[in-house]
């Protein structure tokens, strides 16, 4: 990995630099969603933007991890530790629902069709411990961020294989990445390689 004059590497630099910015930002009170019980009419959240295309943000490093490759371990406070391969996590119940995606950068993309293994099939075979109120999201490209239990565990929420009826594209997360619309996008990690589960809240990236 290429190194600034004082030793700093790229994943350094933009880590501490995104990191300063969403402290920045939450300090603010800048590009909150607002309160879930908002009407319809206001699908929008302040300060967001629509757009058309699907914008791509990433840490300069998008693993090429093929499906061959790929596995995915869910681990940490549960009853039923399991880890998937490509032909296991496929083997899983098909998932199919329709969201917006809210980027912490200002903007959003509305009804996105996706196609994966739902969060609560996945809470149901590993079977979180009474103690676990959080998850750590693991990456391929060391990606990490946290969320409370709850919010994994929302009807919505999905480990997405496909979207728009096609494989999840590299730039995007492929082969498998999470997807929790109520919360900003940076909460659903690209190229997912673990999901641990955790009582205490740590933070992520």
């Amino acid at each position: 990995m290429a190194e600034t004059e004082n030793g700093e590497g790229l994943l350094a630099r933009t880590r501490r630099k995104l990191v300063a910015t969403k402290e920045r930002w939450a300090r603010e009170g800048r590009l909150l969603t607002g309160r879930p019980s908002r009407p319809e009419s206001q699908r929008l959240p302040p300060g967001q933007r629509q757009v058309q295309d699907w914008p791509v943000l990433d840490l300069g490093i998008q693993p090429d991890v093929s499906a061959e490759r790929w596995q995915l371990t869910i681990d940490g406070l549960v009853e039923n530790p399991v880890t998937w391969d490509w032909v296991a996590f496929q083997a899983q119940p098909v998932f199919r629902s329709v969201s917006d995606i809210h980027c912490v950068t200002a903007w959003s993309r509305f009804d996105n069709p996706w196609e994966g293994v739902s969060a609560r099939h996945a809470l149901a075979v590993v079977r979180p411990k009474p103690e676990a109120r959080f998850i750590v999201f693991h990456s391929y490209d060391d990606y990490t961020t946290n969320l409370p239990l709850a919010d994994f565990d929302a009807a919505d929420a999905l480990l997405a294989h496909s979207w728009q009826g096609r494989p999840l594209p590299r730039e995007h997360g492929g082969p498998v990445r999470a997807v929790v619309p109520k919360l900003y996008f940076w909460k659903s990690a690209k190229w997912l390689r673990r999901i641990e589960f955790v009582a205490e809240d740590r933070r992520g990236f």
